[in-house]
């Protein structure tokens, strides 16, 4: 990644001109045309109770008890979302799901582990749902003393919701009181007001001794690490905002495409406060934000150029994905342990006849094409194919149409290709634009398969020169500029390969500089293509380091259960393991203290809460 050491990468609202939008398509909303908002799309993934999924075979380890487990309210099938506990009670949201109903958060008395009670919700309001964000904590400022909660709002309802952070008053748990509702950036340096404020996937505060602050995950823009002062949680302050896209974007591989801010934490490490933020395809980074206002960067990692997983598989496919989603620090601050989560075992990629292979996204609904084989055919322009443009011409029974993207909708573009006829796949083009020019995933519905690819590489298929990446974003076209509907270009392979889901990776903390990747964790079934489908969600989601052994920590594994892991040598061990005679959906993750034993808080999302101790 180009990273100098120590480089100054934002700077304070108070000023703040525009910030360019340096790769921002990794924000784009879903729009009208279908484009899926990244951020958001990491949890829109096969619901796995309920469906027939399948569940990988149940059991625990010996070491693994299950202290309890608490069916919650007006659950359906991946309501339940994030979890967090703070001084006896247990905080588990409740987000979207499939009907936008019943969105909040679940307060649950675990001051008896054996035994919890839900003793509160907080509704959202409708429209709106927290997700990620889910964190309690003490506060101690001039202007508040006591417990909060803080949460994010995305919206589940365009018209009804709102996004920005909400803040409660948690002091008493069971009692919760509003003190901030949908405070957030809207573009104009502040968020005046709840329905501007951008949508939020992430939240994470810490208290600062006289300042207590809080980072949100802005999914708007690329400016999208925001910080706001909370010392007095009734009248939050927005004070900084970064974009570290151009700061931390590996050039190559090519697979490293989509950069942007997921998940962070804050701790104080040697007298600083440091704040750990995964930043997807730019992967994990280390901020300096004892000064919020003018926040450093330290350290980052790097993938590898062979994905050390993928590279003990016989696929000759062995770029990385990326996908840094969570990490957090060991209890000893010498270790970064780190999810990579991913919930496609297959990738997708496009092979012209020059062997040139362009990563390419998929659609939602689009008829798919086996793993290891493909679909090819020569290229054929055909424009928008929007409504009112030229019309489609018809193929010739064994080519790939080429669309433009803009102006009307993808499943509009695909009726009109296969009105046409002659077509056996299509492949959508990005347009230009400062939310354009890289990749996406398509919210759309076609009876042929359909890739979409960056506008370079649009361009390469018809051999069209001068693609600028600068040019791009500040544009405003869509068509590509020389090519005639209706003319060829490259004969090209639309090929999926297997490539295992998401998995764990352990750091050393270094201090600057590069973190040293020390090791890679993934269940078996998780790189066994056998697994790839029938068998849930086999990705990682989160990792929690324990509260009292500096080398344990517990992983939420989906449909691969709870996880238990020790560092010993440098290398992650797998030391425990539980999965139900029903299966598992497991999110969050969260170590907990109780008469000074630790226990372990999971959130199911398809069930609720379930509670673990596990032997040392």
């Amino acid at each position: 990644m180009k990273l100098s050491r120590r480089v100054m990468i934002g700077v304070g609202v108070v000023g703040l001109g525009a910030i360019p939008a340096a790769l921002a398509f990794a924000h784009t909303s879903a729009i009208d045309d279908g484009a899926v908002d990244d951020a958001k799309s990491t949890h829109q993934h096969h619901l796995q109770h309920g469906g027939d999924e399948g569940h990988l075979d149940p059991g625990s380890t010996s070491n693994v008890t299950l202290v309890s487990k608490l069916a919650l309210k007006n659950v359906e099938p991946g309501k339940i979302a994030d979890v967090g506990v703070h001084k006896g009670y247990a905080y588990l949201a409740a987000w979207g799901g499939e009907t936008c109903k019943y969105n909040g958060v679940h307060v649950v008395d675990v001051r008896n582990p054996a035994t919890p009670k839900e003793v509160s919700f907080i509704a959202s309001k409708e429209g709106s749902a927290a997700g990620e964000g889910v964190q309690a904590l003490s506060i101690d400022t001039p202007k508040f003393k006591g417990d909060i909660l803080v949460t994010n709002n995305e919206k589940c309802k365009d018209k009804a919701g709102f996004g920005g952070l909400n803040i409660y008053n948690i002091t008493k748990p069971a009692n919760p009181s509003m003190l901030t509702e949908g405070y957030g950036d809207d573009q104009q340096g502040v968020g005046q007001g709840k329905k501007p404020a951008h949508e939020i996937h992430s939240v994470f505060a810490w208290d600062a001794g006289d300042k207590a602050y809080v980072v949100m995950v802005d999914n708007e823009e690329a400016a999208d690490v925001d910080i706001v002062d909370i010392t007095d949680p009734r009248k939050p302050l927005l004070i900084a905002e970064y974009e570290l896209d151009a700061q931390v974007e590996q050039a190559t591989p090519p697979s490293l495409v989509q950069t942007f801010l997921h998940d962070m934490v804050v701790k104080q490490i040697g007298g600083r406060w440091i704040m750990l933020l995964s930043y997807w395809d730019g992967g994990y980074v280390k901020m300096d934000v004892t000064d919020p206002k003018n926040a450093v960067v330290v350290a980052d990692s790097d993938f590898a150029a062979i994905d050390p997983e993928l590279e003990q598989q016989t696929t000759d496919q062995q770029v990385p994905e990326g996908n840094a989603h969570q990490a957090e620090f060991t209890l000893d601050n010498q270790y970064i342990l780190a999810a990579d989560e991913d919930f496609s075992p297959f990738a997708f990629n496009v092979t012209n006849d020059e062997g040139d292979k362009f990563f390419a996204g998929t659609g939602t609904d689009t008829a798919p094409i086996a793993a290891g084989s493909s679909v090819s055919g020569g290229t054929v322009y055909v424009g928008r194919g929007c409504i009112g443009d030229p019309a489609v011409p018809a193929g010739d029974g064994t080519q790939i149409a080429v669309v433009s993207r803009g102006e009307c909708t993808f499943n509009e573009k695909f009726v009109n290709i296969e009105a046409a006829g002659g077509y056996v796949a299509a492949i959508v083009i990005e347009r230009e634009g400062a939310d354009a020019c890289g990749l996406l995933t398509m919210n759309a519905v076609a009876g042929i398969p359909a890739a979409f690819v960056s506008r370079g590489d649009g361009y390469n298929l018809f051999d069209v020169p001068g693609f600028d990446q600068a040019a791009c974003l500040a544009g405003a076209g869509q068509l590509l500029p020389g090519v005639a509907i209706g003319q060829t270009g490259d004969s090209v392979d639309l090929n999926v390969y297997f490539d295992g889901w998401g998995y764990v990776h352990l750091f050393r903390n270094n201090a600057s500089g590069k973190l040293t990747d020390l090791d890679t964790y993934a269940i078996p079934e998780a790189m066994d293509i056998n697994k790839a489908e029938g068998h849930g969600d086999l990705s990682v989601h989160e990792v929690a380091t324990s509260l009292l052994d500096p080398s344990r920590a517990y992983i939420s594994y989906y449909a691969g259960g709870l996880r238990v892991v020790d560092i010993v040598n440098d290398e992650i061990v797998e030391v425990g393991h539980f999965i139900d005679a029903d299966g598992n959906n497991f999110w969050g993750v969260e170590a907990f203290l109780h008469n000074g034993e630790e226990y372990v808080a999971m959130s199911d999302r398809d069930h609720g809460l379930y509670i673990f101790k596990v032997a040392p």
